[in-house]
């Protein structure tokens, strides 16, 4: 899906210049993915003398792999269909690290403070009455005579004599309960990086070493757009490099008190305040908001 920005050009000063209209297209991947493969095929005509290898090259060819990825670094367009929308590094670590240390991609921490992070609830083991045998007798009497009871209320001495209302049992529960673990879900602020593209880099090209081979990548920036046009050889592995993942971490706030009283500096652990201090009003995150947080002034000498 793309879109166009239409501005009055009546009047040549920008002060009075405002946009009118939107136009647009919406288009299937199927079709974007054929339009893409016909525009980056090179031609059968193309010069291949002073070229080493395969030519002309094409995005259907095995040993190529053709990638229309955005600004962030997300796939659009692959040859592999289960690719598309995952974001590259999950698909070629090697590549996308190396992007990143050329430059065309910057690492940027984001904060989610609306997040909800697993907590882990487990079973008590019951394993306390273990500790004392006062405890296993005092069981074992509670279980006997509860049994007992239970025994004299359902028996019934008429029907003892008449076997034909006795009936065959058969084991329901033939195995032992199992303790599950439950995981639970609690409000929590996780970090999570982001990878933005960095458009003073308009092209750029590589070789990365993975062993015994070499992986070649081209990557160009399709003009008017947030898009980038990426195409690596598949003949060398280079699963030596770990993928490049977007996993959130859980942000733990802790308020860190040193032992002592009044008059012993405290040293104050708390991110939520260091990540938010452009939101906080002027005034209310000092140098000395540890000392204003516990309600005392810390001592000369500390």
């Amino acid at each position: 899906m793309g879109a166009e920005k239409i501005f009055d050009n009546k009047d040549s000063s920008l002060e009075t210049k405002g946009q009118v209209s939107t136009v647009g297209l919406q288009m299937k991947l199927e079709l974007l993915q054929r339009k893409l493969w016909m525009t980056a095929q090179q031609p059968n005509d193309t010069d291949c003398s002073s070229v080493d290898g395969q030519c002309p090259l094409s995005c259907q060819d095995e040993n190529l792999s053709c990638f229309l990825i955005d600004n962030n670094g997300f796939i659009l367009v692959s040859k592999v269909s289960k690719q598309i929308g995952t974001f590259f590094g999950e698909v070629d670590g090697s590549v996308m690290a190396q992007l990143i240390n050329m430059g065309m991609f910057k690492k940027v921490k984001m904060f989610d403070y609306q997040a909800m992070c697993k907590s882990s609830h487990h079973h008590h083991s019951g394993a306390r009455p273990l500790l004392s045998p006062f405890y296993a007798l005092l069981a074992a009497v509670k279980w006997l005579i509860t049994d007992c009871l239970l025994f004299l209320l359902e028996f019934n001495i008429s029907n003892f004599w008449h076997t034909d209302n006795f009936a065959d049992a058969k084991s329901v529960f033939h195995h032992a309960h199992k303790h599950k673990k439950h995981d639970t879900l609690q409000p929590c602020d996780t970090e999570y990086p982001v990878f933005v593209y960095e458009p003073s880099i308009k092209e750029t090209n590589g070789i990365i070493e993975c062993g015994d081979c070499q992986k070649m990548f081209v990557v160009q920036q399709i003009t008017r757009s947030n898009l980038l046009f990426l195409v690596t050889d598949t003949a060398c592995d280079c699963s030596i490099f770990p993928p490049v993942l977007l996993l959130p971490k859980e942000v733990k706030y802790i308020l860190l008190l040193n032992k002592g009283f009044a008059g012993l500096y405290s040293t104050v652990t708390f991110q939520l305040l260091s990540n938010n201090r452009h939101r906080l009003p002027k005034g209310l995150v000092s140098d000395d908001w540890p000392r204003k947080l516990l309600g005392y002034e810390a001592s000369p000498d500390g």
